[in-house]
């Protein structure tokens, strides 16, 4: 009974937070993503893993590195590196910027590579704050992306908020960790 009502609670906030997106995306001047997936780890059934195919370069998301049992995060090896936001903020800072210049340069040079954008918040503020937060962040970088020439159509996103940290200590130096978007590839470049 109590994970049916976690389950019900949780399938609640979703939609919350997905219409907070939704209006969210309404009010901007900017034109909304095609399409903005708010999920979290709970909410979605077990399945099996999506794995690359031999010799690729493609990754998993967040969501199935949970679900699989691994660690979270961005393995060392990965082309794409994550960038940091400060608290409550989604504006890209300097370090935010020269890694999206150096993610954007693996991006022109694999042409046919597409990334999904993970945006992530640490444990403070609401479960429907920071899936919008999270999703700010992830829209940040995808449009600076843009602007460095990568077409839109090779960029996706979704906030995970709060749901999937990379650190589960509660200080600063674990939330800072926690503040993050992660570039996950979809579609490997082919050889």
């Amino acid at each position: 009974m109590v994970s049916s009502n976690r389950y019900l609670w949780l399938a609640i906030n979703a939609v919350t937070a997905g219409c907070v997106v939704f209006y969210l995306a309404g009010c901007s001047t900017a034109k909304p993503p095609a399409a903005t997936e708010t999920t979290a780890q709970s909410q979605l059934p077990k399945s099996a893993p999506s794995k690359p195919a031999p010799g690729s370069s493609t990754s998993q998301s967040s969501l199935n590195q949970l679900q699989t049992g691994q660690a979270v995060g961005t393995p060392a090896a990965s082309p794409l590196k994550d960038i940091y936001f400060d608290f409550d903020r989604a504006d890209l800072r300097p370090d935010a910027r020269e890694a999206l210049k150096a993610n954007a340069d693996w991006l022109m040079k694999n042409s046919s590579a597409t990334v999904q954008i993970e945006g992530h918040c640490d444990e403070r503020g609401t479960a429907e704050y920071n899936l919008a937060l999270g999703a700010k962040r992830a829209q940040a970088a995808k449009d600076y992306l843009v602007t460095l020439g990568i077409p839109e159509r090779r960029l996706s996103t979704i906030s995970y908020g709060q749901e999937i940290p990379v650190c589960t200590e509660h200080n600063e130096q674990c939330w800072q960790k926690n503040r993050h978007d992660r570039f996950v590839i979809k579609n490997a470049p082919t050889a």
